[in-house]
């Protein structure tokens, strides 16, 4: 893909506004391009992006991810971790899609989108980078949802957060947020029949598309599954060696911190809430712990 013919001119002024100009060429191209293409190329494609970017796949290693997929309740999921974990004082990175009024909200430091002037700052560096090796890539450049991941990345290591919470797109497997290799924790969210052309047209066919962000050795935690899928990301986990774990019904909290009231309405969000509590709560354990050993990432 290249970038549309007045790009150039517009990196010379690299404003805000030349930024949306210039992003909103990728969406259009997105649409047109990106649903045709192959997804592991894509997957292959967003790892070479990393890499002209500046940042190294073992830098994003070393950053302190809660990968977060499923079909209904990432974003009520990732935003109660994030509010949790906020809270216990440490600084936070949340990427989240899609937004309601402005793009910059998919960006998020300390829970606030991230400002006019550091969105400006961040998509021309990451934008430039991009640029600068475009020739020795085939003209190749990223689609929209490539590019904002690139830059949410390059964001979170810049401004130096404790931790990032990252909400996949589509499915998981060949999601462009699974170039993350190393994080803390993951979690899959209740499954249901989403993006079938391109994940599948059964619920374990999407399971196993889910399972994808599971990885070697990191713990995973999912809600209350039927038993079809369920028995999917169980079966996945194990092979891949990511212990996995059914998070409790919020009410079985109650003995231990009384009752559990939520700002949101539905039972659905209970489940969120739940799987929410668990992620977090293995990262503040395990951070702790790999800490006091001279272990920790950051």
């Amino acid at each position: 893909m290249v970038l549309l013919g007045h790009t150039a001119a517009v990196i010379r002024t690299k404003t805000f506004q030349g930024a949306l100009s210039v992003l909103n060429s990728l969406q259009s191209q997105s649409a047109i391009m990106e649903p045709c293409l192959d997804p592991v190329l894509q997957l292959q494609a967003m790892q070479s992006f990393l890499h002209r970017t500046g940042i190294p796949e073992a830098e994003l290693d070393k950053m302190n991810i809660i990968h977060v997929t499923g079909t209904k309740g990432k974003g009520s999921t990732c935003a109660f971790t994030e509010t949790i974990l906020r809270n216990y004082g440490l600084r936070t990175g949340f990427y989240s899609s899609p937004h309601l009024v402005h793009v910059r909200e998919r960006i998020r430091i300390n829970g606030q989108p991230i400002s006019t002037q550091l969105f400006t700052k961040y998509f021309w560096q990451t934008m430039e980078r991009l640029e600068d090796a475009k020739e020795l890539h085939e003209d190749k450049m990223p689609f929209y949802f490539q590019f904002l991941t690139l830059m949410a990345f390059h964001v979170f290591l810049q401004e130096r957060v404790n931790l990032a919470v990252i909400e996949v797109g589509i499915g998981g497997l060949y999601d462009c947020t699974n170039v993350i290799r190393k994080p803390w924790v993951c979690g899959i969210t209740s499954l249901g029949l989403d993006h079938c052309s391109l994940l599948g047209n059964t619920m374990e066919e999407i399971a196993f598309q889910k399972a994808g962000i599971l990885k070697p050795g990191v713990p995973a935690f999912t809600v209350r599954q039927k038993p079809g899928p369920l028995k999917v990301l169980q079966r996945q986990a194990e092979e891949i060696g990511s212990p996995l774990w059914v998070c409790p019904d919020l009410d079985q909290y109650q003995g231990v911190v009384g009752p559990v009231s939520l700002g949101l309405a539905g039972e659905h969000q209970r489940l969120n809430a739940s799987l929410a509590l668990q992620l977090s709560s293995n990262w503040l354990h395990r951070h702790q712990v790999e800490t006091r050993g001279g272990e920790g990432r950051g």
